[in-house]
């Protein structure tokens, strides 16, 4: 088993995935509500932990809390006297739950991986998907959350696939995907973490060992989905394989057109009503819908001629 990797980051990317500003972070520190970066060199370093504390400021914010009673209860709880193990189990929730590390990516080389040209729609879409991040003050660059899944979209826009379809394609499997994860969610509280939520917070103990069965927990998802896409991609594949080789390329019958003289008031009527490039397409549908409606009074006059048959008296 790998060990998981420990997500590092610069102080503008904290302030962007924390929703706060940068300049709250350095107050928060001035204040010793934020524990002080990691120093390498000249470069300051966070990690989850701040990422988890900042989270957890805003949720005390949201609820009323002054940050001078913040400051108290973050030191009550870092001294173990309080809620401390739940600060831990918040950390370990809101980790990340992939070894997967970020990247960044430029828009030079970001144009180069997707055809050479940037596509200014697309990374809107990119962005708006939480594929590709906005760094604050670095409108050149882009923060990767998940390099794998960027490296995907490449491969399949390599491929032959438009960028819209591939959007769209991962709008459809995140939706699904999301119903797994809650459905799996739903399934490990009622079995495992349901002692854990009663109507008071959890000990230190009962955080600390709840912690511990996330991280146990925590791949069994991704292994699951793993094993059962892998069987019904085998199970669908050999399928779809055999019936495409089995029933050889399909025709379509070409229709015969025909050309139709129609009044000129007519055509002037219908083009102020669907413009004139729309004009054969209308014509086609009301033509095919006076078909119906035809077919279905014949049907109507013969059943009802049947039923006035059969109730003619006998001729004695």
């Amino acid at each position: 088993m790998t060990e998981q990797a420990v997500a590092e980051y610069r102080i503008e990317d904290l302030a962007h995935r924390s929703g706060a500003t940068v300049r709250t972070i350095r107050a928060y520190q001035d204040r010793g509500l934020l524990p002080r970066p990691e120093r390498r060199g000249r470069a300051n370093v966070y990690g989850d932990t701040h990422l988890a504390r900042l989270r957890q400021i805003a949720d005390l914010l949201d609820r009323g809390y002054t940050l001078a009673s913040i400051k108290e209860l973050l030191e009550a709880w870092d001294a173990g006297r309080g809620l401390g193990g739940v600060l831990g189990l918040v950390a370990e929730v809101d980790g990340p739950w992939t070894d997967e590390k970020a990247d960044r990516i430029s828009r030079a080389d970001l144009a180069a991986r997707f055809g050479g040209s940037e596509d200014e729609a697309a990374i809107a879409d990119a962005v708006a998907l939480g594929i590709l991040e906005q760094i604050p003050g670095h409108d050149d660059e882009f923060l990767v959350p998940s390099p794998q899944e960027l490296a995907v979209a490449a491969e399949l826009h390599a491929a032959g696939v438009p960028l819209p379809a591939i959007s769209g394609h991962l709008r459809e499997l995140r939706g699904q995907i999301e119903h797994i994860a809650t459905r799996f969610l739903e399934f490990t509280t009622e079995h495992v973490f349901a002692r854990y939520l009663g109507p008071l917070p959890p000990t230190d103990a009962e955080a600390a060992e709840a912690a511990s069965l996330v991280r146990r927990l925590r791949p069994l998802a991704q292994q699951s989905v793993d094993a059962e896409l892998a069987r019904a991609m085998k199970l669908f594949a050999t399928r779809h394989l055999h019936r495409h080789l089995s029933e050889g390329p399909v025709t379509s019958p070409v229709e015969e057109a025909h050309s139709v003289a129609l009044p000129g008031d007519t055509i002037r009527a219908v083009q102020s009503l669907v413009g004139a490039e729309r004009v054969p397409e209308f014509i086609a549908a009301a033509t095919e819908r006076e078909v119906q409606a035809r077919t279905l009074d014949t049907l109507t006059s013969n059943h009802r001629d049947s039923r006035q048959i059969d109730q003619m008296p006998p001729i004695a």
